[in-house]
């Protein structure tokens, strides 16, 4: 069951049922799935995105990366992966589909961010 305990009391005192809230748990599991696939395609062809994350020594607003691959998985409601760049990479801890071009990453330790990727540069200013 993806809800804690506290969740599901909360949900029992809503009036749901155990099969409503059975239910309820294995429709957020399947979107975050749906929602990991996406994300894996807009990445799948590799070469160049672009994205808003802050970058030292960088006097634009806009990025533009070399990305190798994106390898994510999924448990309950969480995404956890790996993002690799050309010359270096960063852990995912989360993300989102904002629309077709563009998306949102989660991004940990070196970057601690969210950070939108799109293919077309004028979709981040």
């Amino acid at each position: 069951m993806h809800f804690d305990q506290r969740t599901q009391a909360a949900l029992r005192e809503a009036g749901l049922t155990d099969e409503e809230i059975r239910a309820a748990s294995d429709a957020v599991v399947d979107a975050v799935e749906r929602d990991a696939d996406a994300l894996q395609a807009f990445f799948d062809d590799g070469g160049t995105t672009y994205s808003d994350m802050e970058m030292a020594h960088s006097a634009s607003d806009v990025q533009e990366h070399e990305v190798a691959y994106l390898d994510l998985f999924t448990h309950g409601s969480d995404i956890r992966g790996y993002l690799r760049f050309d010359s270096w990479g960063v852990p995912v801890e989360g993300g989102r589909v904002l629309t077709d071009e563009k998306v949102e990453l989660s991004l940990g330790p070196t970057v601690n961010a969210r950070v939108r990727f799109a293919r077309d540069p004028d979709l981040l200013r």
